[in-house]
């Protein structure tokens, strides 16, 4: 059935104007090689006020921080200061946990990650994880990838396929396993596994990246991979690292957050954070003093 709509009235309609150019649905911005491209949300990640317990134990103390879509932000500080367990909140990793409590707020772009109304699957599809040590299932390449896929109801072999050659590509391991797909993944390397432990990450196309210190395991030549592939991946991702290299975050990120036993002690465009540090305690741990 063809819809119909009333023809509007020509004659009492003023003489129409030239056409307009259409105006893009975003601002654009020049890039490097001058064309136009559609400026991503300027926030994509966003905590007000938030507070975590593990029972009676504060983790998290009034956290309030901006995250900007498309580009990576680095979290840092020593061990125990509470970053990994910010970096869990963004996609509720850390409802795992008995006896955990929340107050504030969290958000992955409008959506308020702890409202009860929040659909928990679909939040951990938009925002997924990345380990620390590579955690392949016992299953081979292909599947590995094809996992989440299928979790969601993906049935068409072709459409998996086609998703899982992309998430390969994207993860620059293609060119490696292409030959190999029903290989067992146990049998690729460490930074082989965590690219596709990424892969799989991808395969569902998440809007964010969460990466909980995914180059500690590995040795230098593979870190140094890993650390190629997050630049590459920011122009359509939203990542945001764990680590407690900082000359990891220097290289990989464009903004820096410290954090210091639960608190949120400065962040800012990384650069100026390292060479120009607002606060006494960031200077102090940047320079080696404690941490």
């Amino acid at each position: 059935m063809i819809e119909t709509r009333p023809t509007p009235d020509i004659a009492a309609a003023p003489p129409a104007d030239p056409p307009a150019t259409p105006r893009p649905s975003l601002p654009v911005r020049a890039t490097e090689s001058g064309a136009a491209s559609a400026l991503p949300p300027r926030v994509a990640l966003s905590a007000r006020k938030f507070n975590l317990y593990y029972g009676t134990n504060q983790a998290l103390r009034a956290v309030s921080l901006e995250l900007p879509a498309h580009s990576v932000s680095a979290i840092i500080g020593p061990s125990g200061c509470g970053k990994s367990t910010l970096l869990r909140s963004f996609n509720r990793m850390n409802d795992l946990i008995p006896g955990v409590r929340t107050e504030g707020v969290v958000q992955v772009g409008d959506v308020n990650v702890f409202a009860p109304a929040t659909d928990v699957v679909e939040l951990r599809r938009r925002v997924g994880m990345v380990f620390q040590r590579p955690n392949p299932f016992p299953k081979s390449i292909f599947e590995n990838v094809a996992f989440g896929l299928r979790l969601l109801g993906l049935r068409n072999r072709g459409e998996i396929e086609a998703r899982v050659e992309r998430s390969l590509l994207q993860a620059a391991l293609w060119t490696e396993v292409r030959d190999r797909l029903e290989r067992p993944a146990l049998q690729l390397s460490g930074g082989q596994q965590q690219r596709l432990c990424i892969a799989r990450c991808l395969a569902v196309e998440p809007d964010v990246v969460l990466m909980d210190e995914p180059a500690s395991a590995l040795d230098p030549t593979a870190t140094a991979r890993i650390e190629e592939l997050i630049l590459e991946l920011k122009a359509r991702y939203t990542i945001v690292v764990v680590t407690h290299n900082m000359q990891q975050a220097a290289r990989v990120s464009d903004r820096t957050a410290f954090m210091l036993n639960g608190e949120l002690i400065e962040i800012g465009e990384t650069r100026a954070l390292f060479t120009r540090p607002g606060k006494k305690l960031t200077e102090d741990y940047i320079t080696g003093r404690f941490g």
